[in-house]
């Protein structure tokens, strides 16, 4: 009788223990994700986001994808790619699951206003402006394409200035467009800056710079160098830009390989000055040196070829060396970081653009021949949320949404620190410290610690100016009868 009984209950546990593992085998990550805390160590931390399936030209029914190297999302959600090798652009639907126009030749005037034909050669980026503009960098053609619906609308190619030289090719190779149809290009070979063109597509200037670091040492052996030395020597020249996107403000959003690894992201006003938060590390560059061995054999500081720009002052790096995505919030703290390289699904070979679509990160990798998507977990949504409703100023949201990421990781520093700089909003100093503390933030810790330290103050000032007063008056009545002891004293040695 109790075997009988007993048997629903095993087949019960045995039923679940599989689907436990059938579980388990679906979320199979292929790859790493963690964070570095106040230290400069690695924690690793839940997947912020998860494969969510690849699509190449095949799937999308235009024939394979063919070295392509750009790719972004427009206003209305659908996705252009830059199908380099098979010069043309594939557009899809925002779900990519088909191609809704692939471009590969527009209809252009010649000088003596005879309309042709006119096609790409190796277009390397593609933008869409607000008003749904498509901005094509011809690369090989040294030109950019602006079309609306399929029609040309202008063509930006071989500008004019002093500040350019004689003899410089334009090859345009990524750009972003302002809210005033202002063009933002990274050209090959241009160190000066971003070149910016406005709206009638005329070249007005240069737009940011990457300071030039110069070590110590290198400094010191150049006053001793001859001149035919200092020829030889390594030119202190700016590093390029490599990628550009601009935020629903304006802002412009760069990104560039940082020797140093110290920053690869800018974040540009208009005056081109960099007003970029480094957060509290004060590290933009992605991966330090050294990183795990469990990775990979590379070594040396990340090798930033992209950014975009997110929602709530967000934005991403992608690294080709080791196949990261690297995720900063508008303080420049590091949210999270996943991604690797590899051969498994999931991994990249050689990713080169990244986009963001709703709640999905879309990679192009160059070598897969395809756009890789990646979807938010829990972990992440709740991250994400948290730091969207700081932005936002709703506080006292953003602090349960912490709670629930302290659930999932209970080490993360961060989740403490958004608690604490939410309590020190609301003026709860105490908790504030005590959150900060966990959260090793200095920089708030010791603002949090003033204020809580002037709260004493004042909530005890009517009981400190009170014993003050009382012992005042306690040392001014033991001064007066200290006094006439003495005299008496005197008095009775005279007798």
């Amino acid at each position: 009788m109790i075997k009988k009984r007993l048997l629903p209950l095993l087949l019960a546990v045995l039923l679940t223990l599989l689907l436990g593992a059938e579980t388990l085998a679906a979320v199979d990550i292929p790859y790493d994700s963690y964070i570095y805390n106040y230290r400069g160590y690695i924690e690793f931390t839940p997947a912020p986001y998860i494969p969510d399936g690849n699509v190449g030209g095949i799937e999308l029914g235009v024939g394979s994808f063919n070295f392509p190297r750009g790719m972004c999302v427009g206003p209305d959600g659908r996705v252009y790619v830059a199908d380099t090798g098979n010069n043309r652009v594939v557009v899809t639907n925002p779900a990519m699951t088909e191609a809704e126009m692939v471009i590969t030749e527009f209809t252009n005037t010649d000088a003596d206003g005879v309309r042709f034909q006119d096609t790409f050669n190796k277009p390397w980026g593609v933008t869409v402006s607000e008003r749904g503009q498509l901005y094509i960098a011809d690369s090989d053609n040294l030109r950019i394409v602006v079309l609306e619906e399929g029609e040309l609308v202008k063509i930006i190619q071989n500008p004019q200035s002093e500040m350019l030289e004689p003899d410089f090719a334009f090859k345009p190779l990524e750009m972003g467009v302002d809210y005033a149809d202002r063009v933002y290009v990274v050209a090959q070979g241009m160190f000066e800056g971003i070149m910016v063109f406005n709206a009638e597509g005329d070249f007005t200037g240069f737009y940011g710079t990457i300071p030039v670091q110069v070590s110590l040492w290198q400094q010191f052996w150049r006053l001793f160098s001859s001149q035919e030395q200092r020829a030889r020597q390594q030119l202190f020249i700016p590093t390029e830009f490599t990628g550009v996107s601009v935020d629903k403000e304006g802002f412009i959003y760069a990104s560039c390989i940082d020797p140093q690894g110290t920053q690869a992201a800018f974040r540009l006003n208009p005056k081109g000055e960099d007003v970029i938060k480094k957060g509290e590390n004060g590290n933009l560059g992605g991966d330090t040196d050294p990183v795990p061995d469990t990775y990979n054999v590379y070594s040396g500081p990340s090798y930033i070829v992209d950014i975009v720009v997110r929602d709530k002052g967000v934005y991403s790096l992608l690294d080709r060396k080791r196949g990261r995505v690297f995720t900063y919030d508008n303080e420049g703290n590091m949210l999270y970081i996943f991604g690797g390289l590899g051969t498994q699904s999931g991994t990249f070979r050689l990713p080169s653009s990244i986009a963001y679509s709703g709640d999905k990160i879309l990679v192009l990798d160059t070598d897969r021949q395809e756009i890789m998507a990646f979807k938010e977990t829990e972990y992440g949504r709740l991250i994400n949320e948290a730091v969207g409703l700081r932005y936002d100023g709703d506080e006292k949201e953003a602090v349960e949404k912490w709670r629930q990421v302290l659930t999932l990781n209970e080490n993360l520093e961060l989740a403490n620190i958004g608690i604490g700089k939410a309590y020190l909003t609301e003026g709860n100093n105490e908790e504030a410290m005590r959150h900060l503390k966990l959260g090793m933030n200095r920089t708030y810790y010791s603002i949090a610690f003033k204020r809580y330290r002037n709260d004493i103050l004042k909530e005890n000032l009517g009981n400190i100016l009170t014993a003050a007063a009382v012992l005042l008056v306690g040392l001014y009545v033991w001064r007066k009868i200290r006094r006439r002891g003495r005299r008496k004293g005197e008095v009775m040695g005279d007798e």
